[in-house]
């Protein structure tokens, strides 16, 4: 156990950010999720504005790097776009 205020104070600290993160990595998460596992190309577009949302949220609040972020959203976009042609080919 600490024996400095610092470090009761730090581990409290950690604590609460290490909840804060996990709840928001698990919104970036189900939300990637939602765009991949749509079927069709609108309800991919929807949950593609949903996901971009809760991404842009995530980086400005300093979660994940915006780098990060932006990978995340140019392969959700990719895969969008993909949805979309293949839909208009049939």
């Amino acid at each position: 156990m600490a024996h400095h205020k610092s470090a009761l104070k730090r581990i409290r600290q950690s604590r609460k950010r290490r909840l804060y993160n996990r709840l928001n990595k698990k919104l970036v998460k189900n939300a990637i999720r939602s765009v991949l596992e749509s079927k069709t190309a609108e309800e991919a577009i929807s949950n593609f504005s949903k996901a971009n949302s809760v991404l842009d949220k995530v980086a400005a609040r300093g979660v994940l790097h915006r780098n990060n972020v932006a990978n995340k959203k140019s392969r959700l976009a990719k895969f969008v776009n993909k949805l979309k042609f293949a839909n208009k080919a049939e």
